[in-house]
């Protein structure tokens, strides 16, 4: 009975199904490669085209022919939203970059000083010495300026009163007047016989010209002596007249040169006896 129990527990399998699953299995293996995707291989890149080599000369176009333009790459346009703006640089230009400042109301008085003062040595030069712009009064004295002559004409009016003992007050009064107003009827002169000259300059060449006699009437100060002073005087004014000639014959016609010149050698022996005869 027991060994009839134990075979009715065990089931068994039936032919027909068995052949199924090996059949299922069988099919599984054979259809597993031909499921498979398999990538298409990449197409070979077409042949580069060979450049031709010759040995002979390249040709030239024509002599009156223009060379074609050259190609340029098309222009893709970029949307103008793609580009961040550029920040702004502001760039300061400093002024004295450009030679001195126009407006000198607003500069220290020390450098105005030392401009006026190398403009009135530059001119002395120009004027009182010798110098390759004497024959051109206009290249000679185009940077004119009434400083200088100022200063010339009270420089000798301060020496002839401190040479004075009397009445120093009425010397320099008198000095002053003469240089200042024979230098205005010396320049109305110029110009009324057609002289080519600025107003204002004939003024400054005329008062630089009195350096030389400025130089004599210190001389007479600090040595007080009749021969001396003669001589210095002599000196000095032939300075000054030959500092004053080469200006005002260019000034004026040729005709009229004397017309021009008289006048100022006058004035410049008058001043010299000024200066001799102040004791």
């Amino acid at each position: 009975m027991s060994h009839s129990h134990a075979d009715g527990d065990t089931i068994p399998l039936h032919p027909s199904s068995a052949q199924s699953d090996m059949d299922e299995i069988e099919s599984l293996i054979h259809a597993a490669p031909s499921a498979a995707t398999v990538l298409p291989a990449r197409p070979p890149s077409p042949p580069r085209a060979s450049v031709p080599i010759s040995s002979s000369p390249p040709l030239l176009p024509p002599a009156g022919s223009k060379p074609p333009p050259p190609q340029l790459p098309p222009f893709s346009s970029v949307p103008s939203s793609s580009f961040a703006p550029l920040p702004s640089v502001s760039v300061t230009i400093a002024a004295e970059g450009f030679g001195p400042p126009l407006n000198t109301l607003t500069e220290p008085v020390w450098d105005t000083v030392k401009r006026d003062l190398f403009r009135i040595v530059s001119n002395l030069k120009l004027v009182v010495f010798p110098n390759p712009f004497r024959e051109d009064p206009g290249k000679a004295l185009r940077d004119w300026d009434l400083w200088g002559p100022f200063f010339f004409i009270v420089f000798l009016g301060l020496i002839l009163s401190w040479s004075a003992s009397v009445r120093k007050s009425e010397v320099f009064a008198v000095a002053f007047a003469v240089l200042a107003a024979g230098a205005i009827i010396l320049t109305l002169n110029v110009l009324l016989l057609g002289g080519h000259i600025n107003f204002f300059q004939s003024l400054s060449l005329l008062g630089y010209c009195l350096f030389p006699l400025d130089v004599g009437a210190l001389i007479c100060m600090l040595k007080d002596n009749a021969v001396l002073k003669i001589v210095a005087v002599v000196v000095t004014l032939a300075w000054s007249s030959w500092a004053a000639y080469p200006f005002m014959s260019a000034a004026v016609n040729p005709r009229r040169k004397a017309l021009a010149l008289y006048p100022v050698f006058l004035m410049y022996i008058s001043v010299g006896f000024l200066i001799i005869a102040i004791d």
